[in-house]
């Protein structure tokens, strides 16, 4: 006999809408994925604020039965090297993990996706850590590999 699962719906919402209920999920994000862990999760919400007053930020939410299990957060504007297409790149993409084995990230990507679209964007890009490689279902999704990002401590 299978469990049942509850109902997954995904929203499009507000900074206001979903900080609070935000935080402990970045919380367990970091720890997760975090490559430096000496450097502290300390979110700008002014600078999100200010971004999403511009129109150039996107929330979007997983909720399960209304709790917040996931979201994805992009910017999205003209790209500067290409001013007449829009383009969203990912700030942040989570998704607890008990959901991550139920195609719920595949159907929320692609959902964000559509929405994305629907909004006038060309192109998405998604930062993928290669300690926690999603590229196979981007892949899946019709997403190619385009770049690889590198990083050097300079404060140590």
């Amino acid at each position: 006999m299978s469990t049942p699962v509850a109902p997954v719906t995904f929203q499009r919402e507000k900074i206001g809408e979903c900080q609070d209920e935000i935080r402990p999920l970045l919380v367990a994000h970091w720890e997760e994925i975090a490559h430096f862990k000496d450097i502290p999760l300390d979110p700008d919400w002014e600078m999100y604020r200010q971004i999403e007053a511009t129109g150039a930020l996107r929330i979007y939410t997983v909720r399960e039965d209304a709790r917040l299990v996931g979201y994805a957060v992009f910017f999205v504007r003209a790209h500067p090297h290409y001013k007449a297409s829009v383009q969203a790149t990912q700030d942040i993409l989570y998704l607890d993990p008990p959901l991550r084995k139920q195609l719920v990230g595949s159907r929320f990507i692609a959902w964000c996706d559509a929405e994305l679209a629907a909004d006038g964007v060309a192109v998405v890009y998604h930062h993928v850590k290669l300690a926690f490689d999603f590229g196979p279902l981007l892949k899946r999704l019709g997403y190619e590999a385009i770049e690889t990002v590198w990083g050097r401590r300079l404060d140590e």
